[in-house]
Order: structure tokens, then C-alpha cells, then sequence
């Protein structure tokens, strides 16, 4: 197995290869405007074959950057990005567009077949109130010739004074539009791709089900072949397993959505946790069930690693300049 490299661009990225393929680029610090609400977001997103099956900033939604952890109802606030939508007046531009912003990068580990990447984040309002403190884990590992694997994880703590209730437009009354949490949207070439999940092959009916993991089948431009992207929500998050916002007729996107239909209200000073795995194939749909296990099993060891004392041998530690 290749052994991952992680290059790192101070103060605005890290970027993990496998050899002369850019796997992914997680942008920590970007230089979005307001209104998409400034957020992390990894693009491009790769295969090991080196196929993008990410997009960004799409001209029919601009905020929607690759992959990013998304919520558009924070209490009032929008974190997502653009319009927040109003019962009875669909969408409406506010100024309530918030910033998830970056503060201390923690860790930047390569050990082998694989990376690990981790920053303590503060979420702002458009009007400057601090709502939460996050902090966040990436790692990424290789699990096959043709896949790997990334693990998201996520603690925020609210720190605004007040409980926040956590929606989505379906919360607020808008049918089958539950999107919010971590968000995928896949390349144009994609639109039109099937579904894959454990009841078999489907298309936009998917939306709105519950399922412990979903995955997409996209074909790619110029090469005609095929790639596969899935989730695995973790047993451990809250409403698991959530409803999903899925979509490829429209556009291909996947979205497991822990606020689909239920608001979750975060009590002042209390700490929610979730954890997802993503598996990226240069594969079909017949390769979903090896993967799915493949990516729980990775989940498994990212917990342990987190719990074990110190970094993993060999690893590379990161120590943040700025915090000492």
C-alpha cells in the first residue's frame, strides 16, 4: 500500500496525495463572501485513479462547495449559505448568513496509508454573536487498490447563553426538503446517476428514507467510466440513521441529514457529537457492500486512535506556531 503525503499551505489548506494523485484539499480558511456563508469544504475531491467527483460553486447554488458541513437553521441563523427559507414566503435573502471560522490547527499527522488532520473552529453570526466552538477530525486512509477512505468527525459545544434548536427547511415546513449536515455534491457528468443502498439501485424516490449508509454511481465526461461515492453515518450520532437528502436529476448530491423532519435542540453549554465515513471507489454499484464494511471497519480504528494516548509511531506531529 502507497503511503499518503500531506502538504500543507499555512493558513489556508492542507492537501493529502497518494503518490501523484491529489486525493483531496480540505480548505480551512477560504476567502468566500458573506452570503455563502464562509465555511471549510473539501475540492476537489479523488479517486485513486485521480477522477474528480466533487464540484464547486455551482452556478445554481454557489454555496455549495464539494463537501462541507452545512446547516442551514441554527436557531435563526443560516450557516449553509444564500436564502433562508420562510414558511410562506419560500426563500428570503437575511442578513443572517453566519461564518464557521478556523482558529488553531491541532494536528497534522501521516503515518503510513494514512492522514489525519485536525482544528479547533468558532461559529460566528452575520451579526458577530459566537454560537459554538467546534472541533474537527479529518482522516484520511487507503483500503484498497481502487478505494479510499475519509472519516469526518465533528464536537460542537454551544457557547451562545441560550438553547439552539438545529432545523432544516422541512422543520420549517418545506415537504422533502431536509438537507443539513454533511453535504455532497458531485460533478455535472453526475446528474442522472443512480443511487445505491441496501434495499438495491434507486433514483430521487430514495429521498427522504431512512438508511444507515447510501452511496451514488456517477459516470464521468470524456472517459465514460464510472466511480462511486457513499456515506456511512456512524451508530453513535444523533438520530442515526437519519433520513436522506439525495438528489440526480436535479444535480447529484448526498446528505445525511440528522434534522431532516426533527429539530435538535442543543442545550447552552452542551456538546454534540458526529461521525461520518466516506468511501471514494474507482468502482460501480456492485462494489457498494465491500466498501461499506471496509469504511465501518476504518471508522473503527479512527475512533481508537482518538482515544489512544499520543499520536500513532511514526507519525508526523503538527504543533501550531501561533499557539505554541
Amino acid at each position: 500500500m502507497n503511503a499518503l503525503q500531506i502538504s500543507h499551505d499555512v493558513g489556508a489548506s492542507v492537501t493529502v496525495r497518494d503518490g501523484d494523485t491529489e486525493l483531496f484539499r480540505y480548505v480551512y480558511q477560504p476567502d468566500t463572501v458573506q452570503l455563502e456563508s464562509p465555511k471549510p469544504y473539501i475540492h476537489p475531491l479523488r479517486t485513486r485513479g485521480g477522477k474528480t467527483v466533487s464540484l464547486f460553486r455551482p452556478h445554481d447554488h454557489v454555496w455549495h462547495k464539494g463537501i462541507a458541513w452545512s446547516l442551514p437553521h441554527v436557531g435563526e441563523e443560516n450557516f449553509w449559505g444564500g436564502p433562508t427559507y420562510i414558511h410562506g414566503r419560500f426563500y428570503v435573502q437575511l442578513e443572517n448568513n453566519g461564518t464557521q471560522a478556523h482558529r488553531r490547527l491541532t494536528t497534522l499527522d501521516r503515518d503510513g496509508a494514512t492522514a489525519t488532520f485536525a482544528h479547533e473552529l468558532e461559529w460566528i453570526t452575520q451579526s458577530s454573536a459566537l454560537f459554538f466552538t467546534e472541533r474537527r477530525r479529518l482522516h484520511a486512509e487507503l483500503i484498497s487498490p481502487e478505494a479510499w477512505a475519509l472519516t469526518f468527525e465533528t464536537e460542537m459545544t454551544n457557547v451562545s447563553g441560550k438553547d439552539v434548536s438545529m432545523g432544516s427547511p422541512t422543520t420549517k415546513g418545506r415537504e422533502n426538503a431536509g438537507y443539513g449536515g454533511l453535504f455532497w455534491r458531485g460533478p455535472r457528468s453526475f446528474t442522472g446517476g443512480r443511487f445505491v443502498t441496501e434495499e438495491g439501485l434507486g433514483g430521487d424516490e430514495v429521498r427522504g428514507r431512512r438508511m444507515q449508509w447510501m452511496g451514488f454511481e456517477g459516470r464521468h465526461d470524456e472517459s465514460d467510466e464510472q466511480s462511486l461515492v457513499l456515506m456511512v453515518d456512524d451508530a453513535a450520532n444523533p438520530c442515526h440513521p437519519p433520513q436522506w437528502f439525495a438528489r440526480s436529476e436535479e444535480f447529484a448530491c448526498l446528505n445525511p441529514a440528522p434534522f431532516f423532519s426533527e429539530e435538535l435542540t442543543i442545550e447552552d453549554g452542551s456538546t454534540v457529537r458526529f461521525r461520518y465515513g466516506v468511501g471514494i471507489a474507482d468502482a460501480d454499484a456492485a462494489a457498494a457492500p465491500a466498501l461499506v464494511d471496509a469504511v465501518r471497519e476504518v471508522l473503527t480504528r479512527s475512533e481508537a486512535s482518538v482515544v489512544a494516548a499520543g499520536p500513532a509511531a511514526g507519525a508526523t506531529p503538527y504543533v501550531d506556531p501561533v499557539a505554541g
